[in-house]
């Protein structure tokens, strides 16, 4: 549907818009347009009550007058409200404001600051086969979610796909849901007459032929633009909506690998089983889509330039057909009635409510009109044998036909009439053939017949007890889930309450299961792509991963999931996964001159060990201070060691005994101890070249070369 939830027009606003400003249903204050398309502008708003910045889309006049699209358009918001997922745009509200005399039909959605997939192929298009999956998996996982809830797309484009910018996460959102059901729903009939309303270059040839979709329309559109990711440009194109809507229905998609011969034939595949044109061939949801395309990335991952057996598994597959079934190519059947497009024409923008912007890939809508069936051939009385003419004969050129050969007239009896019995007998015997038929029709109709008595709510045993009362046996059938009937209890019967069965017959009881749950499975150990296959095998949705180091589980494996295992939870709940990165990098810093003390706090604070290689004495770095560490920069990890040589400081030395010695033994033994020597005379001077005492003195210890003052007296 136009326009995408949040595609940045080249002019945002609109100079005199009667919208901006205005306050929507006495809440959401209207701000700058951010988007115009076909069907509605978007709009930057303010909720006044919660005070957050919300989008809110408005119908165009046009369209939002139409009582009956009103109504439409009401139910599919509310389905579509309901759809929670992480890859899918909330909707917060709707309502239809009257304040200014008419209808305003609006939407109010969750705001996505950011661009659409639409800006990205315009940037990166054609893109590697991996990178072009990794934007398209999320909108098919998306999809797979509408699909489980019964919701159908219908106008999956680029343009309804958005992508957050970095400060908001990146994440990729899937936008309109249920929108173009809601316009189109009761206006898309077959081909006796209606209106499709739709992006035409991604709509799938069911739709152009008799305007029904199910989940395989939403496959094929997500095929096309994978293939407009792999290659940049679509794969239909023509003049008109109406030449590419005939390509639809009457050319295959190409191979990607016609443009790109680097894409691998496995990725061919994919595009190829997805965009079939016969949509049995197609994949039958998007749940079914994204396991294919799970296995695609793997292949990828795992650097394959070509897998034949995937290829194989995955191409669409070929039925054969004769000569005249075949297609203008010779080797495709034609799986539709190409007559049916002679009677398309687009609708003029003004006359169905769309605005034609220009775009090429704007909504559009094609009318189809009814065709007046064939003449039949009416038989001839039977008096007359049946002819036929020529074109251009004339009337009166008819062969006549043979004249009958007149009958001989049945004699008449003349002698006196006599009352015959025959007339009262027959009268008599059709009456009683009119009783008997009556009778048998009662007997066989209904007299044999028993009602089936309500048993719903009962256990199993009490429900077959009051069934063998009414004269009909029981009989257990495959059981069903249910969200208010207890399990064990009834839930459904065939024939369902009041219904007819034969006396005797059986009723098959449907037994509650109770509402249907799933556990969260252990995914500990297992790949990502391991994971997301176990979690569609329990019918939960894989919502995102998001990695986490671990020093226990080596890198790609799941660490836990979110809800953790065991959580029991409904059908296509969301489970993120969390993935280890693998050990958490350690980044080492230079401790060298600062205390090893400080040093080994910092370490152990991150999980690495300090150890001493040594301790040496340094007359430069003081005691307990770092000379060297191994390694000096780099990562580890926790666990590992730094290793540390440490200062012991100055060597010490104890000064000997020298008083009583004479000067010059003193002064030898000192200086080879590696001190310095000063003599200074004694307070009492007697010349006779003793000494007296030492500074520092007799078993100090101080550094080896310090200066020892003696006192010769």
């Amino acid at each position: 549907m136009e326009p995408p939830e949040h595609a940045r027009a080249a002019a945002p606003g609109a100079a005199g818009d009667p919208l901006v400003g205005r306050l929507l249903d006495g809440r959401y204050r209207i701000g700058s347009r951010v988007a115009r398309g076909g069907m509605a502008s978007v709009y930057e708003a303010t909720d006044t009550r919660l005070d957050r910045t919300v989008a809110v889309k408005v119908m165009h006049p046009g369209l939002g007058d139409d009582q009956e699209f009103a109504e439409r358009f009401v139910r599919e918001a509310r389905a579509a409200a309901r759809l929670n997922h992480p890859h899918v745009v909330g909707v917060y509200d709707q309502g239809d404001d009257t304040s200014d005399g008419q209808d305003t039909v609006f939407l109010v959605m969750e705001y996505v600051p950011g661009h659409t997939l639409r800006d990205v192929i315009r940037k990166e298009a054609p893109m590697p086969p991996a990178r072009a999956l990794a934007l398209l998996e999320p909108v098919v996982s998306a999809l797979a979610a509408a699909h489980r809830s019964g919701l159908i797309h219908r106008d999956v484009k680029p343009e309804n796909v958005l992508i957050a910018d970095e400060a908001h996460g990146g994440r990729v959102k899937v936008a309109d849901f249920g929108l173009a059901k809601a316009v189109s729903a009761d206006t898309q009939h077959t081909a006796t007459g209606g209106v499709l309303i739709g992006t035409v270059s991604y709509l799938a040839p069911e739709l152009v032929v008799d305007g029904r979709a199910d989940a395989r329309a939403d496959v094929y559109a997500a095929g096309v633009v994978l293939f407009e990711l792999l290659t940049g440009r679509k794969p239909h194109e023509g003049e008109s909506p109406i030449q590419v809507a005939y390509r639809h229905v009457h050319h295959d998609v190409p191979m990607p690998s016609t443009l790109r011969p680097d894409i691998p034939d496995y990725v061919d595949a994919l595009v190829a089983r997805a965009t079939s044109r016969d949509r049995g061939q197609r994949a039958a949801d998007a749940g079914v889509l994204l396991h294919q395309l799970h296995r695609v990335e793997q292949a990828l991952r795992e650097g394959l330039a070509s897998d034949p057996e995937l290829s194989a598994d995955l191409l669409p597959r070929r039925t054969p057909v004769s000569d005249e079934a075949a297609g203008p190519d010779d080797t495709t059947p034609e799986p539709f009635d190409a007559g049916a497009l002679a009677l398309l024409t687009e609708v003029d923008p003004r006359d169905s409510g769309l605005v034609d912007d220009g775009s090429p890939d704007r909504t559009t809508a094609l009318e189809r009109h009814p065709v007046a069936a064939a003449p039949t051939a009416i038989p001839a009385p039977l008096t007359e044998p049946m002819t036929t003419v020529a074109p251009g004969t004339r009337e009166t050129d008819r062969p006549t036909a043979p004249s009958r050969a007149p009958s001989r007239p049945a004699p008449v009896a003349t002698a006196g009439r006599h009352r015959s019995v025959k007339g009262p007998l027959a009268l008599a015997l059709a009456i009683l053939l009119v009783a008997g038929i009556g009778v048998g029709a009662y007997w066989f109709g209904w007299e044999r017949y028993t009602t089936t008595p309500g048993v719903l709510g009962l256990d199993e045993a009490a429900a077959t007890a009051e069934l063998q009362d009414a004269g009909l046996e029981a009989e257990a059938g495959e059981g069903a889930y249910s969200e208010s009937v207890a399990a064990g209890l009834v839930v459904a019967t065939d024939p369902g309450p009041g219904g007819k069965v034969l006396d005797g017959g059986t009723v098959t009881l449907v037994l509650s299961l109770g509402p249907e749950r799933y556990d969260v499975p252990d995914l500990a150990g297992r790949t990502e792509d391991e994971a997301q296959d176990a979690l569609a095998a329990t019918r939960l949705d894989f919502g995102e991963s998001k990695g986490r180091w671990s020093e226990t589980v080596p890198e790609g494996q799941v660490i836990r999931t979110s809800p953790k295992a065991g959580t029991t939870l409904k059908p296509g709940a969301v489970v993120d996964l969390v993935l280890s990165r693998g050990r958490k990098p350690i980044e080492v810093k230079d401790f060298t001159g600062k205390s090893f003390a400080d040093a080994r706090e910092a370490l152990e604070a991150r999980g690495l060990e300090a150890t001493v290689a040594s301790q040496v004495y340094s007359d430069t770095v003081p005691e307990g201070v770092v000379i060297s560490q191994d390694p000096t920069t780099g990562t580890l990890f926790r666990g590992d060691a730094v290793s540390f040589v440490v200062s012991r400081g100055p060597e010490l030395v104890e000064v000997p005994r020298v008083e009583a010695m004479g000067i010059e033994a003193a002064t030898e033994l000192l200086e080879g101890l590696g001190f310095t020597v000063k003599t200074k005379q004694a307070e009492i001077y007697l010349g006779l070249g003793y000494v007296s005492s030492s500074d520092p003195g007799e078993g100090e210890r101080v550094a080896k070369g310090s200066t020892i003052t003696l006192s010769v007296v």
